[in-house]
């Protein structure tokens, strides 16, 4: 298990990031299908977190999702946006984002292939970036957030959504996630707190708007954040 990465440290080769790249892309590729179909857990949570973030939305602004899995949530927020683009590592997943699109069209949506470790979108390009469940999951979280601050406009926001493994029972991430990782039931993950995720955030020129949780269920470990971009 992977301890938290709050500094960019070394990424490695080339070679070892494509090799990285590749095995994560095989893993979400592979569970692509069952990925859609599971229900929500905490449709009651989600429900709140989609309300909380169409009141930051507006017709008016461009909008980048990094990690939209099978774009369930950009198919509920396109509609409150100008422009929403929604990437994905997996080609599965794309794919299945597409079909749902095709059988609800909107002109103002697109799914693309992009992984949130690499190039995002040319600099200051977006009102706003959505990070929805994912930020977990990338191989450094200050890269990724220095990604994101690279793509949004002075002033824009991240709005994220964040399992903060280290919130739970110590047996998960220290125990039973690296078991399932073995096994190749699980990704690698990084493991962080709320609090750790914040101080990230703001080494990287976003400063905290707002903090909440939103699930409904028991202890709530995802953090939900909103960060303003605020470098010139």
């Amino acid at each position: 298990m992977r301890s938290p990465v709050i500094s960019p440290g070394d990424r490695g080769s080339e070679d070892t990031t494509s090799a990285a790249m590749a095995n994560k892309a095989r893993f979400w590729n592979r569970v692509a299908r069952k990925y859609a179909s599971d229900p929500i857990a905490d449709l009651v949570g989600y429900e709140r977190t989609l309300q909380r973030v169409k009141e930051t939305l507006s017709t008016d602004y461009e909008v980048l999702e990094i990690g939209c899995g099978t774009g369930s949530t950009a198919l509920r927020l396109a509609p409150a946006t100008r422009r929403l683009v929604a990437t994905d590592i997996s080609e599965q997943m794309i794919a299945i984002a597409r079909e749902k699109l095709a059988s609800q069209p909107m002109p103002q949506l697109s799914f693309n292939l992009a992984d949130a470790d690499g190039s995002l979108s040319e600099d200051n390009s977006y009102d706003i970036v959505l990070a929805f469940n994912m930020l977990h999951l990338v191989s450094s979280l200050s890269q990724t957030l220095k990604l994101v601050v690279k793509s949004l406009k002075p002033g824009g926001l991240l709005i994220s959504k964040t399992p903060c493994l280290n919130e739970m029972n110590p047996l998960i991430p220290k125990i039973a996630l690296p078991l399932m990782k073995a096994v190749g039931k699980a990704p690698p993950v990084l493991c962080f707190t709320a609090a750790q995720l914040q101080d990230a955030m703001i080494k990287t020129g976003l400063q905290i708007i707002s903090a909440e949780r939103h699930g409904s269920k028991g202890n709530d470990f995802r953090a939900f954040i909103i960060a303003r971009n605020i470098n010139s």
